[in-house]
């Protein structure tokens, strides 16, 4: 029997729309049924951001309730991680208020500052500029509130100063065993994937601790398999890549989980069920 490997599927990001893949799910119904097929096709949590229906991000709780909801009535088994970013112009306030409102069993921790830009990558035009504040009273504040009402932390990190951050506050006891990180490629700001730098950050991590990856666009495809290769998991979705390797738009999230199971499947591994994935992740799967 091959390694157990984790699919996450990035349902919908803040920066991904319907007019870039039609498919691209907003309201909690759209979340719900997508979430569905993504678990039919192979995935084991999906990665949630909540989407207003006239396509701007959500700060509303009542609106990321309404889709996390939706998501467990209509298929219970997923492991749900909501994002604690909420996308650009969020408080720290609204950011953390979600989580400790609804207590998923996962939730993102971006791990540090960075520039995050939307760049044409042809002309060097500067579309979207902003600085993603992640300070790290910040992070341990978040960290603190997470391990008090149960929610299991995964790492952002978009390059090695998100892994030394975690380091810095590792003495803190907001972190529990086993640590989970999430590798994030192409990012504007953040690192571009290099099979080099992948495994720098592998080797950088602490003992026992689990890696995800994802990479944005063309990136994303490399990037899995890499980790793969490398003993971890791997992420998939509209909120990173909207197309599949031929370029052609996938015809929902579901397709590129497809397509993440084939490469697993290629390389000698399985993929993981939900219940599989809580116990590699150290997550205490809560009551409906």
């Amino acid at each position: 029997m091959g390694r157990k490997v984790i699919i996450t599927c990035a349902l919908v990001g803040s920066a991904t729309r319907k007019n870039q893949n039609p498919s691209t799910p907003y309201s909690p119904k759209e979340l719900a049924e997508a979430a569905h097929l993504a678990y039919k096709a192979g995935a084991a949590m999906v990665h949630v951001h909540a989407i207003e229906d006239d396509g701007t991000n959500s700060t509303r709780v009542e609106r990321i309730k309404e889709g996390h909801a939706a998501i467990k009535d209509k298929t219970p088994e997923l492991i749900v991680n909501l994002t604690s970013a909420l996308g650009m112009g969020a408080t720290p306030e609204q950011r953390l208020a979600q989580i400790i409102e609804i207590k998923p069993e996962m939730a993102s921790l971006n791990m540090a500052t960075m520039n995050f830009a939307g760049v044409n990558r042809k002309t060097g035009e500067v579309i979207v500029d902003y600085t993603f504040e992640n300070q790290l009273n910040m992070v341990a504040d978040f960290a603190k509130t997470m391990k008090e009402v149960g929610t299991k932390p995964e790492l952002e990190v978009y390059s090695t100063a998100g892994i030394d951050n975690y380091y810095f506050l590792s003495a803190s006891g907001y972190f529990t065993d086993p640590v989970n990180f999430n590798f994030v490629w192409g990012v504007c700001g953040g690192a571009s994937f290099r099979p080099a730098t992948f495994v720098g950050m592998a080797s950088s991590l602490p003992p026992g601790a689990n890696f995800s990856t994802c990479g944005v666009g063309n990136e994303e495809w490399p990037a899995i398999t890499q980790a793969i290769l490398c003993g971890g998991h791997v992420r998939v979705g509209l909120e990173d890549n909207v197309r599949m390797p031929n370029c052609e738009l996938a015809k929902g999230n579901y397709e590129l989980v497809e397509n993440a199971v084939r490469i697993i499947e290629a390389l000698g591994c399985e993929t993981a069920t939900p219940d599989e994935a809580r116990v590699i992740f150290g997550i205490n799967k809560k009551k409906l």
